[in-house]
């Protein structure tokens, strides 16, 4: 039996980040993948198809330039499923063929097949030709990821009644289309595919959406979709979803309302791929939606030599996030000193348009009791903004009143999951209000919009004493 100091179960951001930091601390690493390519959901259903899908969206419509030119301007008029899928394809080859060579180029060991555990140590592969070979490891690290929760009461046909593994392979864009879930996968696609002209129907259970970002941001970003004509139902449960005799979809409301639209996308949770690990093997077991529970610095689970990163072990569910979280886990699972993960870390939601968020909101701040000040500024302010035809977007900065530090950075529009990035350097080097008045930006951009949001809080929050605040 072949034995590894590492064995990664997983080849998406958590395990392939894992796997080549072990390789780097020489270890000797092996990574068993199911699928038939390297890369995980996050390569081939999940973050780089949909944002792929999202910037060829933008691209063949000419949504970026409707500020100048119209709401009927379009690049490509009549746009297609194979448009889409065209891009697709080009991006998914080079991610896969990059892992690839990052695997080799660092000695990690490779191995196809479906991992089971025999005990915490012993691992039984077999093979997609059958083969069945056994393996063992001082530890372990699960990242096996998620798969869309998929529940009974819904008729799942892959054409007309999609989960969102399947919406990447559609046949033609619809002209009209429910979403169930308004959570970060079913807003990112509702959005993506109003941007092509479907008229999209979301349909949320719950009274909001997007809970975790800030209120003002999403009350922003809800206007801009329903400015577009976009639907929104909130409060409401779709009881099944059904064809009738003309191939259409139909969903009944629980409120006695009926939603039809050509295709349906049911984007209501996933659950973690979990359940053919034989877990009760090595003495771990799942939750109700197959995930994990592990030690939040070290991502150890209750099994000292098993660990577990990435989306199986729930929130953020970040391909960034796994990533760190892999490194970490690795690190600790070899014995190497390993940091605990930054306290401040960017969301980002890549609906049309953009949100990210990185530390408290404002909601957060008031329930913490923390005296505080706002800065706004929107993007149509900026040069920058002008030349580019934006008409929305905003840049939301909170800053303490006692320390002046800055609390939280939140923002919705054109390129916010990289204007993002200078909020959250500043959090995680304790800068202040200050910073952002007396430094210099880049003119004209979009990140001026700093420098806008910082004098705004700055005017109301007055002239730092002679004698600085401590930090």
């Amino acid at each position: 039996m072949q034995q590894y100091d590492l064995i990664v179960i997983g080849s998406g951001p958590a395990g392939r980040r894992a796997a080549i930091q072990a390789a780097k601390l020489e270890k000797n690493v092996l990574v068993i993948e199911r699928g038939g390519h390297v890369g995980g959901v996050s390569v081939h259903t999940g973050t780089i198809p949909s944002k792929t899908l999202r910037e060829t969206v933008l691209n063949l419509t000419g949504w970026r330039e409707r500020g100048f030119y119209g709401r009927s301007y379009r690049v490509k008029q009549q746009i297609s499923a194979e448009d889409l899928r065209r891009r697709l394809l080009i991006t998914l080859d080079h991610e896969v063929d990059v892992l690839e060579h990052q695997f080799n180029r660092n000695r990690v060991q490779q191995l196809r097949g479906l991992a089971r555990f025999i005990d915490a140590n012993r691992l039984e592969v077999t093979k997609d030709d059958g083969e069945v070979v056994h393996v063992s490891g001082k530890s372990i690290l699960l990242a096996v990821g998620t798969r869309p929760y998929r529940p009974a009461h819904i008729a799942f046909d892959g054409q007309s009644i999609l989960d969102s593994d399947d919406i990447l392979s559609i046949k033609d864009v619809p002209r009209s289309m429910v979403v169930i879930g308004a959570g970060v996968i079913g807003i990112e696609y509702a959005t993506i595919f109003s941007a092509l002209d479907t008229v999209v129907t979301v349909v949320e259970p719950r009274d909001t959406m997007l809970d975790f970002i800030d209120k003002e941001i999403v009350e922003d970003f809800t206007y801009q979709l329903r400015d577009r004509n976009m639907k929104l139902i909130f409060g409401q449960t779709a009881e099944k979803v059904e064809k009738d005799e003309s191939g259409k979809v139909r969903v009944p409301l629980k409120s006695g309302r009926v939603l039809g639209a050509e295709m349906v996308l049911f984007a209501a949770g996933r659950v973690g791929a979990t359940d053919t690990l034989n877990l009760e093997a090595c003495g771990l077991s799942a939750d109700s939606r197959g995930r994990l529970k592990v030690d939040p610095e070290t991502f150890q689970t209750d099994v000292p030599n098993i660990y577990a990163a990435g989306d199986v072990v729930g929130f953020p569910s970040l391909a960034s996030t796994s990533m760190e979280q892999g490194r970490i886990a690795a690190r600790h699972a070899v014995g190497a000193p390993a940091q605990e993960p930054p306290q401040y870390f960017p969301y980002g939601i890549y609906a049309v348009p953009e949100i990210s968020t990185c530390g408290l909101t404002e909601e957060e701040v008031r329930q913490r009791g923390i005296p505080y000040e706002c800065g706004i500024s929107h993007f149509r302010e900026t040069s920058r903004g002008h030349i580019m035809g934006l008409e929305s977007g905003m840049l939301k900065m909170i800053f303490s009143l006692k320390t002046r530090r800055l609390l939280g950075v939140h923002i919705v529009g054109e390129g916010a999951t990289e204007l993002v990035h200078i909020g959250q350097a500043v959090l995680n080097l304790k800068g202040t209000v200050e910073y952002f008045v007396e430094n210099t930006f880049n003119y004209p951009t979009l990140a001026e919009a700093y420098k806008i949001a910082g004098l705004d809080a700055w005017n109301r929050m007055g002239e730092l004493p002679s004698k600085k605040a401590s930090a």
